[in-house]
């Protein structure tokens, strides 16, 4: 079934009598699957295909950004290739050029100088693209439930965008990741709470498009405090199955109560207090084109680590076993007491698989190892 086609969705609730439908990719939510099962009284986790635009549209969060004094990085927008090519010259060098579209987490390019970004606009085709003011500082991931106006904070994770150690190489979807992020400290997450994610939430919500589900807010923790780099309206990898085993409680009624306009009248989610480090398996040539088809052997022995949980992301079931279909195959996810004991886990585990065709970052929380051993 195509997870996109709106009629498809709606009529699998109702045969199979579901009571609520998680939407995980961006696509659906952007074409309004969300929508369809509101309208066909089916509860629902993710938002309506208007608010789902801060995802699906670059520009159109930027200006939310603009109109609502959000803290966010300068920029202009530019609907062809040529006139961003003129507005480039209002920038310094590094600048940021960026697809409007959804581009699944890797249309992306922070240009080093400035014929790295003339190439980045012209690499992108001829459709619209928001170029931006470099932000100097670390990056960090919040997530909050939104019900409406009612913004409550889940969890906070790091990734590492860049395919190569070092965080170095193109943009991927995410090479792993860690989480709670030290670096987003109390003071920082209610910071971005109060300037970020709730008046978000109010502006959608007074323009009649409220937001259900969860906010991902990319984060540049500056000079200035908190500023917003982009945002994902679902839970986002790797970094969901980073947070995912840290969430204590019912985690279906936390996402139901949300889908059914309760947030306000629950308790606060609660995380265990332990961490979780998260490495991706990906198959040669990612982020270009992978391999496909190399067999994967031995997650039994992966998952025999203590706390470690494998889980699939593009593995397919072949003649003779498992085998990879996709750019990020496997999702090694670790959880321990300490940060270092959950890395140590997560890489003992990596270890035990078997598959030739794959690779994978030995760095993963290379920052947060530094500090501690600072």
């Amino acid at each position: 079934m195509d997870p996109c086609d709106r009629a498809a969705v709606v009529e699998l609730a109702r045969s199979s009598r579901t009571d609520l439908v998680v939407i995980g990719p961006e696509a659906p939510l952007v074409v309004g699957v969300a929508d369809a099962l509101r309208h066909a009284g089916i509860a629902v986790f993710g938002p309506d295909a208007a608010a789902a635009q801060l995802e699906g549209s670059k520009g159109f969060t930027k200006d939310l950004c603009r109109a609502n004094g959000i803290p966010t990085a300068s920029y202009v927008r530019a609907e062809r290739a040529a006139d961003a090519h003129v507005a480039l010259a209002q920038f310094d060098i590094p600048v940021v050029i960026k697809a409007d579209g959804l581009a699944a987490g890797k249309g992306v390019t922070v240009a080093m100088t400035r014929a790295e970004a003339e190439q980045a606009i012209d690499a992108a085709g001829d459709g619209p693209l928001v170029i931006e003011e470099f932000l100097e500082g670390e990056e960090a991931s919040l997530f909050a439930l939104v019900d409406g106006e009612t913004a409550v904070p889940l969890a906070s994770a790091q990734d590492h965008k860049r395919v190569g150690e070092g965080d170095t190489g193109p943009n991927t979807g995410g090479m792993g990741a860690y989480a709670p992020a030290p670096v987003l400290t109390a003071e920082l997450r209610q910071r971005a709470m109060d300037e970020i994610v709730l008046p978000t939430a109010r502006a959608l919500a007074a323009a009649g498009t409220p937001f259900t589900g969860v906010l991902y807010a990319g984060l540049m923790l500056t000079a200035r405090g908190p500023e917003l780099i982009e945002y994902n309206v679902r839970f986002g990898d790797p970094e969901c199955e980073a947070i995912m085993p840290l969430i204590e409680g019912d985690f279906a009624e936390l996402l139901h109560a949300v889908a059914t306009g309760r947030l306000a009248e629950i308790d606060p989610p609660r995380l265990s207090g332990e961490h979780s480090m998260t490495v991706i398996v990906a198959a040669r040539g990612y982020p270009g084109t992978p391999a496909a088809g190399g067999a994967i052997r031995a997650i039994e022995s992966a998952e025999q680590v203590e706390g470690v949980t494998v889980f699939h992301a593009g593995t397919a079931e072949g003649e003779s076993g498992l085998v990879a279909k996709g750019g990020r195959v496997l999702a090694v996810t670790a959880v321990a007491d300490t940060f270092a004991n959950a890395r140590a886990r997560a890489y003992r585990a990596v270890d035990q698989i078997d598959f030739d065709d794959g690779f994978h970052r030995r760095d993963i929380g290379w920052r947060e190892l530094e500090r501690e051993q600072a």
